[in-house]
């Protein structure tokens, strides 16, 4: 006698034992370990677009508002008379919050690696060099810099950092993009691996969906058990690959730190970083969830 769809029909279908028509295990299969694979490469994928982004915005925060003034003059007493009467005009101009004069010391430490010791320590002409920080915004005043600048010498250049920083950040945002599109290509990859899965599931268990059909059982209802049991594989897979990818991360931050560059150090996650990863892992399992349900109705529905 085929029973009427109802209120107990529901219940039965949400308890233990109508579960167990669908053997459940994390480890009955390979779903959860592509699954897993797949998040490996996502997390990884994603945490390097984040890295990069996050760099760009610092290096752009911190170059894009700074130039470097150089009097270039082999007249050291009118080269220094005017690096002074630049620093005296510069300082009290709207957006800028720093200038610093760079000693004559200083450039000579830095041109001892490429002239050599007994070079570097000759008395060499050596243009001034000032430093000008803007405040955040205010890169207008490069240009009223600039003018002050030529107005005082006609030695006098001025060189933006955002200039040699453009070839830098317009490679990080290409390899902005490739992550992403890393990112989405394994996301589709992991939802079509659920598709498969639910499909194969779907044959195994034929016989036992004719049977609760028999029983009242709707197409939603049915749908409910093999999208829970597609959920629980795609969180532990998911899961798995996360903790990989995290500790694959600490390793290769550890060996950047060891390493001491500025610019790779720029490359750490933040924690806003690591909680965005945090939630790869759930949104695998919503979108396994939405990729099975939509699987098995369609077939349940195509059947019909």
């Amino acid at each position: 006698m085929i029973l009427q769809r109802d209120g107990r029909t529901a219940n039965w279908l949400g308890s233990a034992a109508a579960r167990k028509l669908l053997p459940e295990g994390w480890l009955s299969g390979p779903m959860p370990w592509v699954i897993a694979i797949m998040m490996f490469l996502m997390v990884l994928s994603a945490a390097a677009g984040l890295a990069l982004s996050f760099a760009a915005r610092d290096l752009d925060r911190t170059l894009a508002g700074q130039i470097t003034i150089q009097v270039v003059d082999a007249d050291a007493v009118r080269r220094d008379q005017a690096a002074t009467a630049i620093v005296a005009a510069v300082r009290p101009m709207p957006d800028v919050i720093g200038v610093e004069r760079i000693g004559d010391a200083q450039i000579t430490e830095l041109l001892r690696p490429w002239l050599g010791a007994g070079l570097a320590d000759n008395d060499l002409p050596v243009p001034a060099m000032i430093d000008v920080r803007f405040a955040p915004g205010g890169k207008g005043g490069i240009d009223r810099v600039r003018a002050t600048v030529m107005r005082i010498t006609p030695h006098g250049r001025v060189d933006e950092h955002g200039q040699w920083l453009a070839p830098l950040a317009g490679l990080l945002a290409a390899l902005r993009w490739l992550a992403g599109v890393l990112v989405l290509l394994m996301a589709t990859a992991a939802a079509f691996t659920v598709v498969l899965a639910a499909r194969a599931a779907l044959n195994t268990h034929q016989a036992t969906i004719d049977v609760m059909h028999h029983l009242g059982s709707t197409d939603g209802q049915i749908a409910r058990l093999f999208q829970r049991r597609i959920a629980l594989d795609a969180l532990f897979g998911g899961l798995v690959g996360l903790a990989l990818a995290a500790l694959v991360i600490l390793i290769v931050g550890r060996r950047i730190v060891e390493v001491g560059s500025g610019l790779l150090g720029a490359l750490a996650l933040p924690p806003l970083a690591w909680g965005i990863l945090l939630l790869l892992p759930l949104a695998g399992t919503l979108l396994a969830m939405l990729a099975a349900r939509f699987t098995i109705l369609t077939a349940l529905k195509a059947r019909l």
